[in-house]
């Protein structure tokens, strides 16, 4: 039986693709677009649209186990399909997001939320890993970095820890080769608290050169955030960003404290990315 890793193509399902096949488990990758798949030799591809239930059969024959990458349109019919072919785990890629006031409403939060809801409800044994800022975030700083422009934001001050997406991918492995994890719903963080601009600094460092930053008020920020994002998913990030102005991040479930391996840090993630910075 194998492990069907969908949202093949990202950082960390391509990790956990990787990982699998290096240790010897029978893996399929799915992807809306299969053919732009680069997997190892012997891995298979599927096409898996959540949203076109055509395309759970052939993705789910002889599935055990479900990497999930969280998407509500098509959830229902994707339960139905994974309980009609034998999966007995999911493993979703969730969001720490749906821990917080307001969730079903947030636009950015509702959107994980709702997956596992639809999951909970379900027969299937269900892994939640909810990992908060991603330290690849970060990669939306390029393009002014590497212009030796000023990074602007509304609120460098804002404190996160920043997960590096190695350390997502080492614990989802786990979640599905192994009992320790099974059935829990985790909250995943870096190992330690930054702010923006701390974060920034750490960039600087690691590419050899200043970086400046320049504060901008929300309406601005509005403004540019506007060219990227629908204006809901804007306002709930900025408002996200204001209230961690307060103090810092909470450092919850890592590497370290659930795999007894020490939690990549942010500063590893911006030495081995330097290069994106570099401009053009």
């Amino acid at each position: 039986m194998s492990t069907l890793v969908t949202g093949a193509r990202g950082k960390v399902g391509q990790a956990l693709v990787g990982r699998l096949h290096s240790a010897g488990h029978a893996v399929r990758a799915a992807s809306s677009h299969p053919a732009r798949l680069t997997v190892p030799t012997g891995v298979e591809t599927r096409e898996l649209v959540l949203d076109r239930p055509e395309t759970f059969p052939a993705a789910l024959d002889g599935v055990r186990q479900v990497f999930l990458y969280p998407e509500p349109a098509g959830i229902h019919e994707l339960i139905a399909a994974a309980g009609a072919a034998g999966v007995e785990h999911v493993v979703l890629l969730s969001s720490s997001s749906v821990l917080a006031p307001g969730a079903a409403d947030d636009p950015l939060a509702s959107h994980s939320l709702k997956v596992e809801q639809a999951l909970a409800a379900s027969a299937l044994t269900c892994t939640f890993l909810r990992p908060d800022a991603f330290a690849s975030n970060s990669f939306g700083w390029a393009y002014p970095i590497g212009r030796s422009l000023p990074v602007q934001l509304a609120h460098p001050d804002a404190h996160i820890a920043p997960i590096h997406p190695d350390d997502i991918a080492d614990i989802a492995y786990e979640a599905l080769t192994g009992d320790l994890l099974t059935g829990r719903r985790l909250t995943l963080t870096g190992p330690e608290s930054l702010t923006f601009r701390r974060q920034l600094a750490v960039l600087a460092d690691a590419i050899g050169r200043e970086i400046p930053v320049e504060q901008i008020t929300r309406a601005e920020a509005e403004r540019q955030m506007a060219a990227h994002m629908p204006a809901p998913m804007v306002s709930s990030l900025l408002d996200l960003w204001e209230a961690a102005n307060h103090g810092p991040a909470t450092v919850a479930d890592t590497t370290e404290t659930l795999l007894g391996r020490p939690a990549r840090t942010y500063a590893q993630w911006a030495r081995e990315n330097a290069a994106a910075f570099a401009g053009h």
